[in-house]
């Protein structure tokens, strides 16, 4: 027993270090290409997204209405602020939400976890990222969640 288990963990880290290489191969020659959002103005020291190779890395963002610059009063709606701001941010590149690999959720009030997951499973057709919805202290603006991502382009599109 001790000797199948011990063969298929050599096995997997081949297989993850043969990976790798390859990964790596691919993305030596490739720039990062840092992505800002269409119109922003302000100059804080952050990209809204760095595209690396074939995996896109969405800094976090938060649901705040352009008028008020503060969060809508409906939680509905500031939930689909962020997310149609990811959507428009891995479309930008050629991605969808489906591209999406990894989704770290930050939000102040626990409670909100079913309210946040009503709007959130609406944006994916097939499966869902990992995922983690992290309590946080006090959001920048009042805001009640702030989302990153990690999506990485199909070799198959």
């Amino acid at each position: 027993m001790k000797r199948n288990i011990l063969f298929l963990a050599v096995m997997g880290l081949s297989f993850v270090v043969g990976r790798a290489t390859k990964s790596d191969s691919q993305h030596s020659n490739v720039a990062p290409r840092y992505i800002n959002n269409d119109g922003r103005s302000d100059d804080l020291p952050y990209s809204n997204s760095v595209l690396a190779g074939d995996t896109l890395y969405l800094a976090g963002a938060i649901g705040i209405d352009p008028l008020t610059n503060r969060p809508p009063d409906s939680l509905r709606e500031e939930i689909e602020i962020i997310m149609d701001g990811m959507k428009a941010r891995l479309e930008r590149v050629g991605m969808s939400m489906d591209d999406l690999v990894s989704v770290q959720v930050f939000c102040p009030d626990l409670s909100l976890y079913e309210d946040f997951n009503d709007v959130y499973r609406t944006y994916f057709k097939d499966h869902f990222p990992t995922r983690a919805f992290i309590g946080s202290g006090p959001l920048l603006r009042g805001g009640h969640f702030e989302i990153n991502g990690i999506a990485v382009k199909a070799l198959d599109k």
